[in-house]
């Protein structure tokens, strides 16, 4: 299969790109961000864009919408957009066509919405800039949306503040207003990347039912191939700003041609409805044993009765045996993050115990628990914000241990190891955080945690940003690492496909509460609970429980 597609334009073509040519920067590590591309998106079909971080994806999307900054731009090539060619075009001839003829749902709702402006005035607000009717005719017009993308109680919605909202609520606002003016072609930029099974598989149901009731087109922007095996009518699949294989979604699914997808298809995580080999720690005296936590949330003021209590954490137990990885799995809001900083003592228990090799270090005050924190250590969901971007990598993982009484020389051995068990080579020593990748980073955290020849390690959320092969990756080097030290992990994870990968029991949590807790095979093979079934539906590209996955198939 070749990188271009020539194909004749035709009327059922909403979007035709050919020969596309973005330059970068010099001195970038690639000339272009993307490079002599073609497709064509038809109309009333979704058309799914895939590949990792750096393939060329939102480039293309932004160059679309004409929002590329200015330090990079078209050298080459052209877009056709309802038979008008934008390349080139000005400034106002663009926003003449933003939102009226192309629409786009962005990654991070939150970054995108206003946070001083409600959501009925960032919907008015779209109109308004088009001239669009009257300022009653507008606010029925986005209240009418607000209940078409099934927003609860849309006439409060109107009113509210985005960062009231819960993120599925916040990227239903961003589909409200980005379907305003009715536009042919909607442009969606990972949407669903940072939401829950459950969120996730309804803003998918969302999109495609609004597509095909508006006979609209969609450009779907994503890196997993579940949602491609959802939504997809057909696929393109980029690496590293050149199309490398371009089809139906059945075709790229089942029979891919090109290397690099075989690669990417290979990396997807999918429910194994297996269980991992029992080992003699199974029947070891538990690492970890917790009673009856509590922790609950208190804001506003009782004076003025504005205030609200949230239960976080309500009666959780479970144990955790030497070697073993405890998967905690559920909606955002369900407790997970709370319990793992909880257990790291991060923040105070309102009530239980944490039982950590015997010691309820829940009572503990700082100084009590301080000889302990290097046995529980904490390997965060976002890379870049916990690590120091002013320190050197070797600063980075030798500071702890030196303020715990390392020697500095031992230190310095003991990190440049570990950067060599993590897959790291010896240079990244002595460079600095923003010189790495996501998947780098993700692996330098994972060394730092090392560094104190840990007991337990609470993993929050450690692969839910990254790409599906690094992605595998990461779960390959930390199963690997626990057999070779024995390390035993709290594997917090809203992904239960990567959950079935390296759990040896996982526990499914609501509204602060463990719901049910077991083997794999029980928790996706015959769930109990009703909400657990109800998650196990939820992933999208997959059969429900007791069937393979779409992807096991290919």
């Amino acid at each position: 299969m070749t990188a271009n597609i020539h194909t004749v334009d035709t009327p059922d073509v909403a979007l035709s790109v050919r020969d596309l040519t973005v330059s970068l920067p010099k001195g970038m590590e690639r000339a272009h961000a993307v490079e002599n591309i073609s497709f064509d998106l038809r109309r009333g079909q979704i058309l799914c864009v895939i590949g990792e971080s750096g393939s060329g994806k939102s480039v293309t999307a932004n160059t679309i919408m004409g929002l590329l900054p200015k330090v990079i731009g078209v050298t080459a090539g052209s877009i056709q957009l309802e038979g008008r060619d934008i390349v080139g075009m000005g400034p106002e001839a663009l926003r003449s066509l933003r939102g009226r003829v192309v629409s786009m749902i962005f990654q991070d709702p939150l970054s995108a919405l206003n946070p001083l402006m409600t959501v009925g005035e960032q919907i008015d607000e779209a109109m308004q800039a088009h001239g669009a009717g009257t300022p009653t005719s507008r606010r029925e017009r986005a209240i009418e949306l607000l209940t078409e993308v099934g927003l609860p109680d849309p006439e409060l919605m109107y009113h509210q503040y985005p960062f009231r909202l819960s993120g599925g609520q916040r990227q239903r606002v961003m589909i409200a207003m980005a379907l305003a003016l009715e536009p042919t072609i909607l442009i969606a930029d990972e949407p669903t990347t940072a939401l829950d099974v459950t969120t996730q598989a309804q803003i998918l149901k969302l999109i495609r039912d609004i597509q095909r009731r508006k006979g609209m087109s969609v450009m779907f922007i994503t890196h997993d191939f579940g949602v491609v095996a959802e939504i997809a009518d057909s696929v393109v699949v980029m690496e590293k700003g050149h199309v490398v294989e371009h089809g139906s979604a059945k075709k790229v699914l089942h029979t891919p041609e090109h290397p690099y997808t075989q690669r990417l298809i290979a990396a997807v995580p999918h429910l194994t409805g297996e269980d991992r080999a029992a080992s003699q720690t199974d029947k070891a005296e538990p690492i970890l044993k917790v009673q009856n936590l509590e922790k609950t949330y208190r804001s506003g003021s009782k004076i003025f009765r504005t205030q609200r209590i949230v239960p976080a954490v309500r009666n959780v137990s479970f144990e955790l045996a030497p070697g073993q990885t405890l998967g905690i799995v559920g909606e955002s809001g369900s407790g997970k993050s709370s319990l793992g900083r909880l257990l790291v003592k991060l923040m105070e228990t309102d009530g239980g115990k944490i039982l950590f090799n015997g010691t309820d270090i829940a009572p503990l005050h700082e100084a009590e628990f301080r000889p302990l924190r290097q046995k529980i250590q904490m390997i965060f969901q976002d890379p870049f914000a916990s690590l120091n971007p002013r320190m050197t990598i070797g600063r980075i993982l030798t500071v702890g241990p030196v303020a715990h009484g390392m020697d500095i020389a031992s230190a310095r051995e003991e990190a440049r190891a570990l950067l060599g068990l993590v897959g790291l080579d010896a240079g990244a020593f002595d460079r600095y955080p923003h010189e790495f990748s996501g998947g780098q980073r993700q692996r330098i955290g994972i060394a730092r945690a090392l560094m104190f020849k840990p007991k337990l390690l609470i993993a929050d959320e450690a692969v839910s940003a990254l790409d599906v092969s690094i992605q595998a990756q990461i779960l390959e080097l930390l199963d690997r690492i626990q057999r070779e030290t024995g390390v035993s992990m709290v594997f917090i994870t809203h992904d239960l496909r990567v959950a079935s990968q390296i759990c040896d029991r996982i526990a499914v949590m609501q509204k602060g509460q463990i719901v049910e807790e077991g083997p794999p095979s029980q928790i996706f093979l015959d769930p109990q609970s009703a909400y657990t079934r109800e998650l196990v539906a939820a992933i999208p590209g997959e059969r429900p429980a007791g069937h393979r996955p779409v992807a096991a198939e290919i």
